[in-house]
């Protein structure tokens, strides 16, 4: 028995002093094709340094054989030690059997430091070269998947899937293809391939997607139940929550929504979009009060989420809490790109509050933005008929007989406005 395989079978037994004697003995005394096979071995075992110094010496001693070299750069990217890789791949010549494989290595190199450009570009030149060779097929399938290039990806794991493979380096390319076609928004497509397989061999980052997949094609209760049974064998994945709470609203059971909403905040207490959702539910519920703890739970998180500011300022002009609206929006109102709503919503409460001059400015500043809009449109046109602004107000009112042609009410103001006129 070779001093190698005596190596590998004190390694096997936990014998690590007697290993490393061993080792060195190998080193010395066993031939280099065996030594190049103990290499491989310790590498796959995770045993750098001793891998390394077997490729190391093989390569001193064989300094044309680019397999020992690739080899080698692997185990020192494996080490952290890129540059000294990456230079080892490059004296790797385009004539060489094992230049391919230098490409890939290179490639893998590169994706880990994101540089995802660079890497395909070695892995589509590996492809030029071998184009039927499935491992530069996968690992270009798996680059662009890793880019959320989902559309270059799919016709990659469909090729490899038609050739009989349907998992490589233990990737469920079935699981592949399905969750790609669901970020690609072919949701059809996805379905196909994700129902192929069981729950219970989905990861949970299947079956999420699978869950929402099924969710896009509103077909609710095969969401309802993936995205629970992910719920309870993964309560952290925070992801699921919004989702299986809008498959819960769809199918009209508001109560389990909100349950499920307030066990991911229970879980992820720190995203403001959560609070927000779960006021939304609140609100359908008419519970005002639990609306407004959400919002401003949500508020204090992320003050500048306009879309919370505007649902908690359209809460307090619903509650008749004008002044508190007013001094809510004081801090947005000077912002740049001011969503209009805000506008609208002062306009109403300093109505109320009978501060006109402040009301007829947010009434101007909104008005662009909803001239389709009946229920901005008559409470504005009345204003601006009080205010004495004939022509703000004529243009409005015909903007709103234009959108309720059936209101004769508003229909006889404008004939009679324009018989005035006349």
């Amino acid at each position: 028995m070779s001093y190698s395989q005596q190596a590998l079978d004190q390694l096997e037994r936990g014998q690590v002093d007697e290993f490393k004697k061993t080792y060195a003995s190998a080193l010395r005394h066993d031939d280099d094709e065996t030594l190049y096979n103990l290499a491989e071995e310790l590498y796959s075992l995770g045993f750098l340094n001793q891998a390394r110094r077997i490729y190391e010496k093989l390569l001193e001693r064989y300094p044309d054989e680019d397999d020992v070299r690739v080899n080698l750069a692997d185990v020192l990217i494996d080490d952290d030690q890129n540059d000294r890789a990456l230079e080892l791949l490059n004296e790797v010549s385009k004539d060489s059997p094992a230049y391919v494989r230098a490409l890939m290595v290179a490639a893998d190199l590169y994706q880990t430091q994101e540089l995802f450009e660079v890497s395909e570009q070695k892995l589509l030149e590996a492809l030029d070269l071998a184009p039927d060779e499935p491992a530069i097929q996968f690992a270009l399938a798996e680059l662009y998947f890793t880019m959320r290039e989902f559309k270059r990806a799919i016709p990659l794991y469909l090729g490899l899937i038609k050739q009989g493979i349907p998992e490589f380096s233990s990737v469920n390319l079935v699981e592949r293809i399905g969750v790609a076609y669901a970020n690609a928004g072919r949701f059809e497509q996805a379905i196909g391939y994700l129902k192929q397989i069981h729950s219970g061999d989905m990861t949970p980052d299947v079956k999420f997607e699978t869950g929402f997949t099924y969710l896009q094609l509103k077909d609710y209760k095969p969401a309802i139940s993936l995205l629970e049974e992910l719920k309870d064998t993964d309560p952290q994945y925070t992801s699921l929550y919004p989702y299986l709470g809008q498959a819960l609203v769809a199918e009209n059971r508001l109560d389990d929504a909100l349950k499920t909403l307030q066990e991911g905040l229970g879980v992820d207490q720190y995203n403001e979009k959560l609070w927000s959702y779960a006021a939304d539910i609140a609100a359908r519920l008419d519970n005002e009060e639990l609306t407004e703890t959400y919002l401003k739970k949500g508020h204090d998180l992320d003050a500048e989420d306009l879309d919370i500011v505007i649902k908690l300022s359209n809460l307090y002009v619903k509650q008749g809490r004008f002044q508190e609206n007013v001094d809510f929006l004081a801090d947005y109102v000077g912002q740049d790109n001011v969503d209009p709503q805000l506008y609208w919503n002062l306009a109403v409460s300093d109505t109320h509050l009978e501060k006109y001059d402040e009301a007829d400015r947010y009434y101007q500043a909104a008005a662009p933005y909803f001239m389709d809009q009946p229920d901005f449109l008559k409470p504005a046109i009345y204003f601006f008929r009080e205010m004495g602004e004939h022509d703000q107000m004529m243009s409005l009112l015909k903007a709103y007989v234009k959108v309720v042609p059936d209101d004769v009410e508003m229909a006889d103001m404008l004939a009679e406005e324009q018989l005035n006129d006349f």
